[in-house]
């Protein structure tokens, strides 16, 4: 199987998949970027359904969302495709905590 298209959900103040998300391709290949409301995190699990459903092969979530929320996404979709995060050593977590108030 080829690898076509590849999916990052993040968190930003007030942002929401409906109004916030933004797809790039060339040739066969997509990328789509999707923002949930920090506040709304729980939302992770609707948008992670629907891009598998669109047929997006992997899914990766912004440092935001923790450890935590990477294994809830990972056994919610049933190991249907991989799905990764991004995270901050931690000389920066404090940091990251102070942005995500």
């Amino acid at each position: 199987m080829d690898f076509h298209s590849f999916a990052f959900i993040f968190l930003s103040p007030g942002f929401s998949p409906r109004d916030n998300t933004v797809v790039t391709e060339k040739g066969d290949y997509q990328f789509k970027a999707v923002g949930i409301d920090m506040a709304h995190k729980e939302q992770v699990l609707m948008v992670a359904d629907e891009l598998v459903a669109e047929g997006f092969q992997m899914i990766e979530l912004c440092g935001g969302f923790g450890p935590e929320w990477a294994y809830k996404v990972s056994e919610h979709l049933e190991g249907k495709v991989p799905v990764g995060a991004v995270y901050y050593g931690p000389r920066y977590r404090q940091q990251l905590a102070d942005l995500m108030k």
